[in-house]
């Protein structure tokens, strides 16, 4: 009989492992170590409902204003909001917000799927900007100011712009000079900077050179996953909205449509505890993780043929790995780190991700390199690095539009016939081929060897069938 869920947690937490992934505050100890492991001490008996006093997520006028008034201090933002349902509930009413029912969106291709998803909702046609394809590594890079101009430039009538920034990967678009053309053409700036919510404070600290945050840089909208670099709990994360642009008695309204009528309070706590952390310890907490990185990259950069992703629009808090050079590729790479107890986010290719967080320590980042040198110094480098395997997304499908009405058909009869329910790996959540574009033999392909490597792959069955527009 398989273990429960508790169990699984119980017996992964005993081997004390090192966390690479998120989310941000790798465990008790961020709590315990700055005065709040009292918290974690009560979590069963602080678990309650909108009782007196507790104040109302959808009617904040009390503790939970107090608490996203201190997101609108910590973020410089007109007003914040605090998402109980993860930054997918954010993107969804902001894009709802800003985009009339079927109208028109400009959306980088390599959106979280639940930008896709609003469009379903609100019955939103997508124009596609694709972001620039890293060649080297074979992954998506940066959302360049000259397509999103293309792109709103051949659809004067779209009405908002939304893109991630930083991607997965920590690759940064140039959200200012976004900003600008999007605003000089009268339209609405959303970035999805879930996998930024640091920005805001490494740009404060100054010890390693980051990207500037989207609120500093001219975005409207910007939505950031606490959870997923910073101390708060899964499944949270905070809305900011920077300027006049943003209808927000609309956007209220779509965030009590969409968040849950039972809101959390062990959730919202943990962003009141997050603000405080980083209100009152955020530059010594922020300071460490800066120094502890820079000891880390320079410490690997001594180590022959070990190749990490560098680049000035980078978000170096993602380290991002590659050891083909001695003849690994990312999943043997993810094996070897799991056999010696660390646990990474992501493997793309022959490149893993390991995604850092307030929560970790230095002596986290010794035992990622120790494990590094063990690995290099047991194999001799192979002096040429393995072909990579390129993202599916480095082309443009044909987009025909949703299906009103769908069938499941073996993934093999699949190409050439249109998506009705979207193709995602998770993780980065990223669709390879959304509803309503035309499925073809190299996504076919693509789909194949992620099942081959038992990789999840969202929108296909477990007796690999997908779901196609019903003729």
């Amino acid at each position: 009989m398989t273990k429960g869920i508790a169990d699984f947690l119980r017996e992964h937490a005993s081997c004390s492992p090192v966390s690479f992934h998120m989310p941000g505050h790798k465990g008790r100890n961020l709590y315990v170590e700055n005065g709040f492991g009292d918290f974690l001490e009560g979590i069963m008996d602080w678990d309650i409902t909108e009782i007196p006093g507790a104040d109302n997520l959808f009617q904040p006028e009390d503790r939970l204003a107090e608490t996203m008034e201190k997101y609108k201090n910590l973020y410089g933002s007109k007003k914040s909001y605090l998402l109980i349902n993860g930054s997918s509930a954010g993107i969804l009413a902001s894009i709802l917000t800003c985009v009339s029912k079927g109208g028109k969106l400009i959306i980088a291709r390599n959106s979280h799927k639940s930008a896709f998803n609003a469009l379903q909702l609100g019955d939103i046609t997508p124009v596609f900007a694709y972001p620039d394809i890293v060649e080297k590594y074979g992954i998506m890079g940066e959302v360049t100011v000259e397509e999103i101009k293309t792109c709103m430039d051949e659809n004067p009538d779209a009405e908002a712009v939304i893109l991630p920034s930083p991607n997965y990967y920590g690759i940064c678009s140039d959200i200012e000079r976004i900003a600008e053309e999007v605003h000089k053409r009268g339209k609405t700036l959303i970035v999805d900077q879930a996998h930024g919510a640091h920005l805001k404070f490494f740009g404060k600290v100054k010890s390693l050179i980051t990207p500037v945050a989207a609120e500093d840089s001219g975005a409207d909208i910007v939505i950031n996953s606490t959870h997923k670099t910073l101390g708060s709990f899964t499944q949270t994360a905070v809305m900011n909205v920077c300027s006049e642009r943003v209808n927000r008695a609309v956007l209220e309204d779509k965030l009590q449509i969409l968040q849950s009528s039972s809101p959390s309070y062990l959730l919202m706590a943990s962003l009141d505890i997050n603000a405080d952390l980083l209100m009152e310890k955020g530059d010594m907490l922020i300071r460490n993780w800066s120094d502890d990185l820079k000891w880390f990259y320079e410490e690997a950069a001594k180590v022959p043929c070990l190749d990490i992703m560098k680049g000035e629009n980078l978000d170096v808090t993602k380290i991002n790995i590659d050891m083909s050079a001695y003849g690994v590729n990312g999943n043997e790479l993810e094996e070897f780190l799991m056999d010696r107890g660390i646990f990474i986010e992501l493997v793309a290719g022959n490149m893993i991700m390991c995604m850092t967080g307030i929560g970790n320590k230095r002596q986290d980042y010794a035992r990622l390199l120790d494990a590094l040198k063990e690995l290099a110094d047991s194999r001799a480098a192979a002096g040429s690095q393995k072909k990579k395997q390129p993202e599916a997304l480095s082309k443009r499908l044909s987009w025909h539009g949703a299906p009103v009405q769908k069938e499941y058909v073996a993934l093999d009869e699949a190409a050439g016939r249109v998506c009705a329910s979207s193709v995602i790996p998770y993780p980065p959540g990223i669709p390879i081929v959304c509803s309503g574009e035309i499925i073809d033999e190299d996504i076919v392909a693509y789909i194949k060897e992620r099942r081959l490597n038992k990789e999840k792959v969202i929108g296909v069955t477990s007796d690999m069938k997908v779901a196609v527009g019903k003729i």
